[in-house]
C-alpha cells in the first residue's frame, strides 16, 4: 500500500514544479499542521476511550496501554484490506490477546460498531445538507458515489436495528433470503452458515437487550463518537489553513470531507487508493486554487488520516498487552435471565 500511494502521489505532482512543491511546504504553517496531527491523534484516543468503556461494563482490569492498542490495529488491518473487512478480525484478535473472552469481545466490538455507524449515518445527513448542493454543482457524478455509500451505510443500521427490536422477524427474513445460496453449495454447508447466522443474530439480539437497559453508557459512548468524528473531520480544515487559506468555510469544508470519506468506503482496493486522492482534489479545487498547493494539501491529509493510523497500528502490533485479571460476573447473570425470559 505504500508503493502505491506513493505511486499516486507521484502521479498526481506529474504537472507540478517540485520547486514550487518546496517552496510551498517550507513555508507551511507548522502549528496549523500539528493541530490537524493532533486532530488524528484525538480521533484514535477517543476511540479507545470507547473501547475501555465498553470493556470495564463487563470487566475490570482492561487497561487504558490495551484499550490503545486495538484502534491502532484497527487502522493497520482497515488500511491493507479491500473495504476495510479486515478491522474488525483484528480488534477481536487483540483483544482476545489481552485475555478478554472471545465472545465479550464480539460484544464490544458489535456495539461499538452499532453507534459508530449511527453516528457516521447522522454526521452524513448533516453534511448532505451543507454540502450536497455544492457537490452536485461541481462534481455530480461523485454526488452519485456518495448517496450510494450513504445508502449502504443506511442500510447496515437499519438492518442492525431490525435485529435489536423485529429479532424474530429478521431471522425469519435472513433464512428466507439465503434460500436461494442452496443452488450454489452442498447441504451440510447451507446448513453451517445457516446455524452460524441465526447464532450470531441471537448473540446480537442479546447484547442489544442489555445494552438498551443501560441508556447512560449508549448515551455517554454516542458522544465521545461524535467528538471522535468530529475531530477526524476537521483535519482538512486544518491543512489549509497551514497553507495559509485562512478563509475557507470551516462547516462546508467539514461537510466536504464527510462526504469524501462516505466515497472512499465503495471503492474495493484497500485504504480507497485512487479514488481517495482523486476526490480529495476534486471536490477542494475550488478551494485551493494553486495546483501545487492542492496536491501537497492532499498528500498532507492522506499521510495523516491513512497512513500514520497505518504505521501506528505496526507498531501497537510490537507492543505487549497487559492482561486482564478479573473475570465477569454481571454479565453472566444478566445473559441466562435473557435467556430464561425467551
Amino acid at each position: 500500500m505504500v508503493i502505491i500511494g506513493l505511486g499516486i502521489f507521484a502521479y498526481s505532482l506529474r504537472n507540478v514544479a517540485l520547486t514550487q512543491l518546496l517552496h510551498d511546504l517550507l513555508h507551511i504553517n507548522g502549528w496549523w499542521l500539528l493541530i490537524a496531527i493532533a486532530c488524528m491523534v484525538g480521533y484514535l484516543l477517543i476511540e479507545s476511550r470507547i473501547v475501555q468503556v465498553f470493556v470495564n461494563d463487563r470487566i475490570s482490569g482492561f487497561t487504558f496501554k490495551d484499550a490503545v492498542r486495538i484502534p491502532l490495529i484497527e487502522q493497520l488491518f482497515n488500511g491493507i484490506t479491500p473495504f476495510s473487512s479486515g478491522g474488525q478480525p483484528a480488534q477481536l484478535v487483540a483483544m482476545i490477546q489481552t485475555g478478554v473472552d472471545g465472545g465479550r469481545a464480539s460484544s464490544v466490538l458489535l456495539m461499538k460498531f452499532v453507534v459508530y455507524q449511527a453516528m457516521i449515518v447522522i454526521n452524513f445527513l448533516i453534511a448532505l445538507a451543507i454540502g450536497f448542493q455544492y457537490l452536485a454543482a461541481k462534481l455530480h457524478y461523485l454526488a452519485l458515489f456518495v448517496v450510494f455509500g450513504f445508502l449502504i451505510h443506511l442500510v447496515v443500521i437499519l438492518g442492525l436495528l431490525m435485529i435489536m427490536f423485529w429479532h424474530s422477524f429478521t431471522k425469519r427474513m435472513v433464512n428466507l433470503l439465503m434460500k436461494p445460496m442452496r443452488w450454489f453449495v452442498k447441504p451440510e454447508r447451507y446448513e453451517e452458515w445457516r446455524v452460524s447466522l441465526d447464532e450470531k443474530i441471537d448473540s446480537f439480539y442479546l447484547e442489544s437487550v442489555r445494552i438498551k437497559s443501560q441508556w447512560r453508557l449508549m448515551v455517554h459512548v454516542a458522544l465521545l463518537t461524535l467528538a471522535q468524528l468530529a475531530v477526524y473531520y476537521l483535519i482538512p480544515y486544518f491543512i489549509m489553513l497551514s497553507l495559509g487559506y485562512n478563509h475557507v468555510n470551516v462547516l462546508m469544508v467539514t461537510a466536504l470531507h464527510v462526504l469524501i470519506v462516505m466515497v472512499i468506503s465503495l471503492f474495493p482496493i484497500p485504504g480507497g487508493a485512487g479514488g481517495a486522492e482523486f476526490s480529495f482534489e476534486a471536490l477542494f479545487a475550488s478551494y485551493v486554487t494553486s495546483r501545487s498547493k492542492l496536491v501537497l494539501a492532499m498528500i498532507l491529509w492522506r499521510v495523516i488520516t491513512y497512513y500514520l493510523g497505518m504505521f501506528s497500528g505496526m507498531w501497537a502490533m510490537a507492543l505487549k498487552p497487559d492482561k486482564v485479571t478479573e473475570e465477569p460476573v454481571k454479565r453472566h447473570r444478566f445473559l441466562n435471565r435473557s435467556k430464561d425470559k425467551q
